[in-house]
């Protein structure tokens, strides 16, 4: 990534470009969930600094508060034929009620809206309608969405893994806490947490809150203009409990510290604040945070390595400060830590 100060230049995606040798990119966890390293940024000096998950909680506090996104995610790929033989794959984007989905459809010829079909030569699906690249369809079969994906579907693994997912992803690609289905992708910063270190934490005095965040699939979309105004975000469901609330304030009286457990929920959290008050309830989102953004809640940030011109780097480089952020990839990269959804985490202190 080039060097300058983004506050006083027009800011272009070209900016969060880097070079990612292919055999830094995870294909598999690691062994056991809390093995891989973990590269500390902080606040002050910005340097990194070399640390093992097993050492997180040497840089938190009693007090202090962690918010995992307690999202599941779905088996949302299902393979097919239309009516007339042809093969589709379906990739369920969005479950929107107990009958109907969006989703992206590959096909030689897209589905008209009527259009009938079978999936997993089990169930039949109908196309009602198209939102851009998406489309809207309507399962014609009175089991819930969600249950005939757990039996039938498959665990839409990122698209830089290159084998299909197995059992072993199955369990490795969830939190240990995902509870309320619905994602397409994992929070990937959680994925590090196994019981254990949960329970020491508490014992610690750490603070535990949970919200819940459907990622999308658009958290792999790349920005493709150049001038990065111009990306529209996708849009996804959240829902901050009324206890979330609640301990975030309790933490900021007692001088503790938040911290996001993976960019969604640092984006849930600010995207509650923008009305300059954290609120609870459900909503959607498509906040999109680029340097320069002044963050209301969230004090660290525990996330993976990001991908190149992502919105999520961009993200990062406004909580960590471009130049660190820029800095610490490059000796991430020279350093051999594992990139991506399998891969190694990062500690940031938010900028001072």
């Amino acid at each position: 990534m080039k060097t300058h100060d983004l506050k006083t230049k027009h800011v272009k995606t070209q900016d969060f470009d880097f070079d990612l040798p292919q055999h830094l990119i995870a294909q598999h966890p690691t062994t056991e969930r809390n093995a891989s390293r973990l590269l500390h940024l902080g606040a002050s000096s910005g340097e990194p600094t070399d640390n093992t998950f097993l050492d997180l909680p040497n840089h938190l506090s009693k007090n202090d508060l962690l918010i995992f996104n307690d999202t599941r995610v779905i088996k949302a790929r299902l393979l097919g034929h239309k009516a007339s033989g042809g093969n589709v794959e379906v990739f369920v984007e969005r479950v929107v009620n107990n009958h109907e989905v969006y989703a992206l459809v590959r096909a030689s010829r897209a589905p008209k809206a009527g259009s009938i079909m079978t999936l997993a030569n089990a169930f039949d699906v109908q196309m009602i309608g198209r939102d851009d690249d998406l489309f809207h369809l309507k399962f014609l079969h009175q089991t819930p969405v969600l249950d005939l994906l757990e039996q039938y579907g498959k665990l839409p693994l990122p698209p830089y893994i290159t084998h299909d997912a197995g059992s072993s992803d199955e369990t490795r690609y969830q939190t240990v806490y995902a509870k309320n289905a619905g994602a397409v992708a994992a929070p990937t910063a959680g994925l590090h947490f196994d019981e254990a270190m949960i329970k020491h934490l508490k014992k610690k005095g750490v603070q535990i809150a949970y919200i819940t965040l459907h990622v999308g699939a658009g958290t792999f979309k790349p920005v493709n203009v150049d001038n990065i105004a111009e990306h529209k975000m996708h849009s996804e469901a959240y829902h901050i409990p009324e206890e979330t609330i609640k301990s975030i304030e309790q933490t900021q009286t007692s001088g503790g510290k938040v911290t996001a457990v993976g960019t969604t929920v640092l984006r849930a959290l600010e995207s509650a604040a923008q009305s300059g008050q954290l609120s609870a309830g459900r909503q959607e989102t498509n906040i999109f945070i680029t340097p320069g953004y002044t963050f209301k809640v969230v004090d660290r940030l525990l996330t993976n390595f990001h991908l190149p011109k992502s919105t999520l780097l961009m993200l990062v480089s406004a909580f960590a400060g471009f130049d660190n952020i820029k800095n610490a990839y490059q000796y991430a990269i020279e350093k051999e830590y594992r990139f991506f959804s399998y891969g190694d985490a990062m500690l940031l202190e938010k900028r001072i």
